[in-house]
């Protein structure tokens, strides 16, 4: 017996959130790329995927858009001395990447549309 398509849609808009911790294998640019992967595949089968998978992958691209900037900026100050304010920031922009990433996979799990704050809205 297949699952019904609620169901179905659901569980794929809450892998479009879960596959960013790929990154966590190891998997350079994983964080955007599980996504993506799951995005490409199923946004034309299910509205709410194509949704979310956009959610997704804009958050993605930001936070890690706001790691690098951060990250060049506190390499390129450090030998001024101001550049060791810059980690702890790179920090919370990951964990902050972590928690709110979590939250819209629980979200979504839960059949509710999550929109991410802080989020360029690169993809349309």
């Amino acid at each position: 017996m297949e699952a019904p398509v609620e169901d179905r849609e659901r569980t794929w808009a809450m892998l479009c959130h879960l596959t960013a911790f790929v990154v966590l294998l190891g998997v350079p640019f994983g964080n955007i790329l599980g996504p993506f992967i799951v995005w490409i595949f199923k946004k034309n089968d299910y509205p709410r995927v194509d949704e979310q998978g956009k959610e997704s992958m804009n958050f993605q691209i930001s936070m890690t858009i706001y790691t690098v900037i951060t990250l060049l900026i506190a390499v390129s100050l450090t030998p001024v001395l101001i550049g060791f304010l810059f980690y702890p920031l790179a920090g919370i922009i990951v964990a902050a990447d972590f928690i709110l990433t979590v939250i819209a996979t629980v979200r979504a799990s839960n059949n509710v549309p999550y929109r991410y704050p802080l989020s360029l809205r690169l993809i349309k």
